[in-house]
């Protein structure tokens, strides 16, 4: 399961009604790379694949998670930081052990 904050909820209708490509939902997902083995990706798409798992925030802001990345982010907290030092969507993986010292990536 991903819980999405009302914050990254927000921020999720915010970034789809900027595009007109007829994207629906965020996709998030993980792929190996970066310094601690695993990286987080972001996209954006109009539907969810056959075999995703979709999650939806009570506003109805929709995350799709395919499979094999939910078997690493089971758990995981998607929030939105809007703070003075930086402002982008914020991952609280309970699955994760470490991360690297830039937090691009992590393992598990």
């Amino acid at each position: 399961m991903i819980q999405i904050t009302d914050n990254a909820a927000k921020q999720i209708h915010k970034m789809l009604a900027k595009r007109s490509r007829g994207e629906r939902g965020l996709r998030l997902g993980v792929k190996s790379g970066g310094c601690s083995g695993f990286e987080y990706v972001f996209g954006w798409e109009a539907a969810p694949r056959q075999d995703d798992a979709v999650f939806e925030a009570a506003d109805g802001a929709t995350v799709f998670v395919d499979p094999k990345s939910l078997r690493i982010l089971d758990g995981t907290v998607l929030d939105y930081d809007t703070s003075l030092l930086s402002k982008g969507f914020l991952l609280e993986n309970p699955q994760a052990t470490s991360t690297c010292g830039c937090g691009v990536s992590f393992s598990v």
